[in-house]
């Protein structure tokens, strides 16, 4: 059971459940230097019936328990793919654009007083950009070949196979090193004493857009690929 209530702070329900965020966003309650108050306040502020909003928050939180309640190595090639589609690939293309108005208002507020911030936006920017068409490639290119050659693996099909596979292991490793370089200058993703609720939200959030593309190749490179190894 969610332990978030409605007396629950508008600023601790972001800080256990991040993507909580864009809703707050969305419904201009203030979850930064105004999120002192109990959600049933702040959304009495705004005229909201905070029963509804208190719904749309656990109905997130669900969302994000089903995410990570699976045990995917177990699967078949086509229930794998499937969950890393919906898992990885769609939650991607929902948190990738979310994040980035709070990643530029971050480095543009604070990046003189924290240059590494200005770094941070760029790693994001790269890492948004590349994770978008690796995951489209794969989407539209790669995994229908996967399961294609896993059902009937034929020597042209092999061939066609092989250079997919190494890139997509190439642009896995690249993904690896901006995410090293983005826990390096952020500390451990840990923000300065003081720091402002974006602030704070912005390396949650980032922190756990690594934990996430880490488990996204784990079961890619070690995985599925090392099951088309195999049959290769």
């Amino acid at each position: 059971m969610s332990s978030l209530t409605l007396d629950t702070q508008v600023s601790d329900i972001v800080t256990a459940l991040p993507q909580s965020a864009d809703l707050f966003r969305n419904l201009r309650i203030d979850y930064c230097c105004g999120g002192k108050i109990s959600l049933k306040e702040a959304a009495e502020q705004r005229n909201l019936n905070a029963e509804d909003v208190l719904s749309s928050i656990l109905s997130i939180e669900e969302k994000m328990e089903n995410r990570s309640s699976m045990e995917p190595s177990s699967f078949g090639e086509k229930t794998l793919i499937a969950y890393i589609q919906e898992k990885y690939h769609e939650g991607l293309r929902e948190e990738l654009p979310m994040l980035a108005p709070y990643v530029t208002k971050l480095a543009r507020v604070h990046g003189e007083s924290f240059p590494q911030l200005l770094r941070v936006q760029e790693i994001f920017k790269a890492l948004r950009e590349e994770l978008i068409d690796h995951t489209e490639d794969e989407d539209q290119n790669v995994f229908p070949l996967i399961l294609e050659f896993m059902s009937n693996p034929t020597p042209e099909l092999k061939e066609q196979l092989k250079p997919h596979v190494s890139e997509l292991e190439e642009e896995h490793d690249n993904a690896g090193r901006l995410l090293h370089e983005l826990r390096e200058i952020t500390d451990d993703f840990t923000p300065p004493e003081g720091a402002c609720g974006t602030y704070r939200l912005v390396y949650a959030r980032l922190e756990q857009l690594e934990k996430e593309t880490f488990e996204h190749v784990h079961l890619e490179n070690n995985v599925l690929f090392e099951r088309i190894a195999k049959a290769l």
